[in-house]
Order: C-alpha cells, then structure tokens, then sequence
C-alpha cells in the first residue's frame, strides 16, 4: 500500500496543522476541524461543557440560522457529524469534491461564528439533560461510566462526556463562548482531509478563512490518572447484571499498543475470541460479552464487559478472570494467533477504502504520535509480534489484579465474592 496515498502537513502562522492525505481516483473529500481538547480539560464545575459545544455549534451563526446550516449539509448530499471525547472535539463532514468550497465555508462558519443564542442553549440544555437520563435505561452503557468515574477516581478522565445534571444546567452561553476562547485557538486545532484534495489548495483555504484565529495560550498540562483497584457495586432493580472488569492498559503511545491490540482479539474481540466461545457459545451464559482497548494519551484502559443473569453472575467473573490469566500464562498457538493478526490488518486496510477512516487516522496520528504513520508500517508492527509478547502483555496488565464494576440486581455477599475471587493469584 506505499503508493497508495501521499500524505502532506504543514504548520500555519498560526499554529494550525494542516494534514492531508490524497486518494487516487476518489471523487470524495472528507474534512474534519479537530481541536485538542476535550472533557478531561474542563473545570469540574462545567463538566459537560465540551460536548454542549458540539451540540450548540450547529444551531446559528453570525450569517446561518441553524434552518439554513442543516439545509446546506443536506444540499450537499454528503454526511456531516460531530463528536466529543476525553481528548478532542471534532466537526466533520463527507462531501463531492466539487463541493469543497461550500463545505469550507460552512465548516469554519460554524466554528468561527457561531452565536450561542441564549433561547437556543436552553432548548439544547433540555435535551442533553434528556441524552443523560437516557443513560439510566441503557445499563449496559450506565456500567461503563460507572467504572470510569470510580476507576480513575480524583482525576478529571473520571467524568462523563455528557457532564451531569448539576453541570449541565450552570452552563450559560458566555460559559460556552469563554471555554471556545479558551480552547478554540491555533495551537489546539488541526484539519485533516483525505480523498481528491490538493493539499495546497486546502492551506491556502484554510489561511484565508481562519487567519484570524489566535495562536492561544500554551495548553495546560493535563495529569495521568491513577488506577483505582476495587469493586463497584450498584444494585438496580433489572433482568441482567451488567459486568465490567477492567485493568490498566497502554496509552495512545505505548510501544506495546499493537501486541496489546492482538492480544485484546484473541480475549474477547472478535466472534472466535475466547471470552465469546468460552461464555457464549459453549456455556450460554450471556448473550453480549466482549474485551476493548481505551487509550488516552498518557493513560489506557483494557477492560471486559459481559451481561448475565444475576445467578450467574460469579460464574462468569470466575470464567473471565481465568480466561484472562491462561493469556498470562500459556503461549497463543500459531493458528490463533495468524487469525488474530488478519482480522487487525484485515480492518485496518478494509478502512483504507474509506476517506473518512483515513481522515480520521492522519488527525490521530498526529495527535496521538505527532507523525504520519503508514499503513506498511502497522502491518509490520502487527507481523512481528510474538505468541511471548502476548504472554509477556498479559503478564504485565495482571500484576496490580482487576477492578471490576457491577450494576444490577445482585447482593452485596455475592459482590464480595467476586471480589476476594479477583484479588487472588
């Protein structure tokens, strides 16, 4: 894949990073705005305020209504979103390359004027508030924020994207301006598009519509977290418990990251995995269940989820943590182990075919790495690691045990139990 793409950056007077990655023959642009920064970068009191941005960014400009920005992004045809993580903020769309004017215009429209209509806030305010309560029915979502915020307990990476009621409702319209002042400035922001894109061409657009924006302030230094090992329990009257186990894992860039990432498929992130034949298929014991990876740039996260039965509950802890400990313990065979590297790479060079993946990549690589890092060389990394690395990986996540977080409708006795089975070797 070396000639496949043809990657450019270029640093701004103002400090904004330009990336682009053109494809041949492709009649499509993907563009995204990224700004570094992100719930973990918020003052406790307006936690949430990061993502009310990117709700608020899309109802008026200066020269929009948000009747007029909507109508744009569906005149285009293409696909416009936003989101919002621990790290970053990111506007986006996918359009014909054709229309790559409009689409700057809009963009950096929204990004640079928006208004931040008082009556606007409040409407938008009732419907974050809206998007928070919905977490209280989708328990298997409930236990993954349940363990964030006890895992790294004391650390802002422990709070919800979303903020929580209390917060949400202190974030007034000069609170949103004062956070984009802040944190909406040259030195934070990069632009990355991929597809049929000139790179000069889009350095020159982007000089000519954000010139005016500030280097800013040097980014605040932000703070590791520090793991907290415990159980977590809270009981909700439901039909499931909803588990999720957790040890520290590596961080965005963390040489191990690759043998972690196949170690990750062969647990539980793929349907042949051994959580989902061991718990699944073998046993019937759930019906969802799976392992991730979760990095941040000085931190990470590998952690197991599973939704039982309450009965069932401590049966499948103690299948999980055994599964676990044999990765710590046996060398993955070579059949295993091949057929975790095709799917990694499979995925990796599958996304390839798509602007939006590759768009995405080059601003995480920079971000994440601050270089370009070439699909070759992720497959030779993926290659070269070993059944012992793998081992040596799991090892190493075990040493400190698991913390775990529980929500259902189990009784503290059967907590406790998976508790003292969790802290033992």
């Amino acid at each position: 894949m070396g000639n496949f793409n043809s990657f450019e950056k270029t640093v701004l007077a103002n400090g904004i990073r330009v990336l682009t990655e053109r494809v041949p023959g492709s009649r499509a642009v993907s563009v995204g705005i990224w700004v570094t920064a992100g719930s973990r970068d918020e003052s406790y009191d307006l936690s949430g305020v990061s993502h009310f941005i990117e709700h608020m960014i899309f109802k008026g400009t200066e020269n929009r209504t948000a009747l007029d920005i909507a109508k744009t992004f569906d005149r285009l045809g293409g696909f416009s979103n936003a989101f919002t993580s621990k790290e970053t903020t990111c506007f986006h769309a996918k359009v014909l390359d054709s229309h790559m004017d409009i689409i700057m215009d809009l963009l950096s429209d929204i990004f640079l004027n928006s208004v931040f209509d008082p009556m606007e806030v409040e409407r938008e305010r009732q419907v974050i508030l809206q998007e928070i309560s919905m977490m209280e029915d989708s328990p298997d979502e409930l236990v993954h924020e349940f363990f964030t915020k006890n895992f790294w307990k004391g650390n802002p990476v422990e709070r919800s994207i979303l903020g929580d009621p209390d917060s949400v409702s202190r974030i007034t319209s000069e609170s949103l301006k004062a956070q984009m002042k802040e944190f909406y400035t040259g030195n934070r922001v990069l632009i990355s598009a991929s597809g049929n894109i000139d790179h000069d061409d889009l350095c020159q657009r982007v000089q000519n519509l954000f010139s005016n924006l500030g280097n800013g302030n040097h980014a605040k230094e932000r703070v590791a977290p520090t793991p907290n090992f415990g159980c977590f329990f809270r009981q909700k009257d439901l039909e499931q418990t909803h588990v999720l186990l957790g040890l520290p894992g590596p961080s965005s860039a963390d040489p191990d990251k690759y043998k972690i990432l196949l170690m990750n498929v062969i647990l539980g992130g793929s349907m042949s995995s051994r959580l989902f034949q061991e718990v699944r298929e073998k046993r019937g014991l759930a019906y969802a269940v799976y392992s991730f990876v979760s990095s941040l740039h000085d931190s990470g996260l590998v952690g197991i989820y599973a939704g039982v039965a309450p009965e069932n509950m401590v049966k499948a802890v103690s299948i999980i943590k055994n599964e676990m400990e044999k990765l710590a313990t046996d060398n993955v065979g070579d059949a295993e182990m091949q057929a975790a590297k095709d799917n990694v790479k499979g995925g990796l060079l599958l996304s390839a075919e798509n602007t939006d993946a590759r768009m995405s990549r080059i601003a995480r690589n920079e971000i994440d790495l601050g270089q370009y890092v070439s699909y070759d060389e992720v497959v030779r990394e993926i290659d070269a690691v070993t059944a012992r690395d793998i081992k040596q990986c799991a090892a190493k996540l075990l040493e400190d045990g698991f913390a775990a977080a529980f929500v259902g409708p189990n009784q503290e006795d059967e907590v406790e139990k998976c508790q003292r089975m969790l802290r033992t070797g």
